[in-house]
């Protein structure tokens, strides 16, 4: 099951684990802490999200054109985790909401340093021919720690600490432990750095590789944010007290499917894999738009996490497979850029839609961008030499 999975690729599947432990251990959280103890409103936790995110996307590009420029990309990966670390349990000391946005943003920081040569490095450390399976196999665990987080939070509210920041500072032992595999466990691979000069910020990459950024952007201006399915779920009826486990069960789909998948693409074809998630996607998003009661909204969020294991490791599988060897850092920081650059549109275009035209409207609008991305990737893109030959 786990061959081909190097010790490179499997150290930073716990380190993703570990810290998404830690951040969904305040995360679902933060509203309740902002809300409730410091008295925030709706519109400064969209603030505090919005320049969290924006500052990640911009750094994701700067650091793994960065990292393409430097021997040691795990010094950029060590930096950014131990960032996040340091800053996301210092969220129990905050006493205003302005304190929560600078910690938060802080974080986010440190996973735009590092989230680029990260995806670079697991990229050179791995066969090409098993790229989609070692992209799935760190997507799984990542998901993993998606699921373990939150259920680990009630645990410790319920038994052992009385409010919410005891519960934030503990959020820094698994941070902690993340940083320390990555000291310890995590190796260089061999390369050849670029020079350091030109980072040429502005300049997409040349060819199919920017085609496929370019699709890709056109399909994630209709993936909103998924706080809409929840409200959604909501809508149908779902109770208040079975959100989380909706939650919790769509990252064990997303967690069980995302190395299977990702190991699909290694045999039958990168592009493939993504057409057939984002035709899942599509489907599943028609569904949500014409749901009508809970069972309805269960059954669409098994298919929703589909979606994930089926594109989240081919995405950048075949982003590797198309990037030139040293320009890896770079095809990463375009491709994380991509995605955050299309996230915010995506969320309001979809909340101004359903504010203007109901609920059904904006899940047909989300459908229809997936299916025409969908076409444009067959008919733009070629499949990629590197897993063989292509069956669709």
């Amino acid at each position: 099951m786990f061959k081909g999975i190097t010790g490179n690729v499997f150290i930073l599947g716990l380190v993703s684990f570990f810290t998404d432990v830690s951040s969904e251990m305040i995360y679902p959280l933060l509203p309740l802490f902002l809300t409730g103890l410091l008295g925030a409103g709706p519109a400064f936790l969209g603030a505090i999200e919005g320049v969290a995110e924006s500052t990640a996307s911009l750094l994701k590009l700067f650091s793994g054109i960065v990292s393409d420029r430097v021997r040691r990309r795990k010094r950029l990966v060590l930096a950014g985790y131990s960032i996040s670390a340091l800053m996301r349990p210092l969220i129990g000391s905050a006493t205003s909401p302005l304190a929560v946005l600078l910690i938060r943003t802080g974080d986010r920081v440190g996973k735009g340093i590092r989230t680029s040569p990260r995806d670079a490095l697991i990229a050179d450390s791995v066969d090409p021919s098993l790229r989609g399976k070692a992209y799935g196999f760190h997507r799984s665990m990542d998901h993993a720690g998606a699921l373990v987080g939150p259920l680990l939070a009630t645990f410790l509210l319920a038994y052992v600490v009385k409010d919410l920041r005891q519960l934030f500072w503990l959020a820094g032992i698994p941070g902690l432990i993340a940083v320390l595999l990555i000291v310890w466990k995590v190796t260089e691979a061999e390369r050849s750095p670029l020079p350091k000069t030109g980072l040429r910020l502005g300049a997409l990459p040349p060819g199919r590789l920017r085609r496929y950024l370019l699709v890709l952007f056109l399909f994630t201006l209709g993936n909103s944010s998924d706080a809409f399915l929840l409200l959604k779920a909501g809508a149908v009826g779902t109770p208040s007290y079975r959100l989380p486990l909706l939650w919790a069960f769509f990252h064990l789909v997303k967690m069980v499917s995302s190395m299977p998948f990702g190991a699909l693409s290694d045999r039958i074809g990168r592009r493939a894999v993504i057409v057939a998630g984002w035709c899942v996607y599509s489907l599943s998003y028609l569904g949500f738009g014409v749901a009508r009661s809970e069972w309805q909204i269960w059954l669409l969020f098994a298919v929703y996490g589909l979606f994930f294991g089926l594109t989240e490791g081919a995405e950048k599988a075949f982003l590797a497979d198309m990037a030139q060897p040293g320009e890896r850092g770079a095809a990463f920081g375009w491709y994380n850029f991509a995605v955050g650059a299309g996230a915010l549109p995506a969320s309001l275009l979809f909340g101004g839609i359903w504010q203007l035209e109901g609920a059904v409207a904006p899940f047909l609008f989300g459908a229809s961008l997936a299916a025409v991305a969908a076409v444009l990737l067959l008919l733009l893109i070629p499949p990629t030499p590197a897993t063989g030959k292509e069956r669709l």
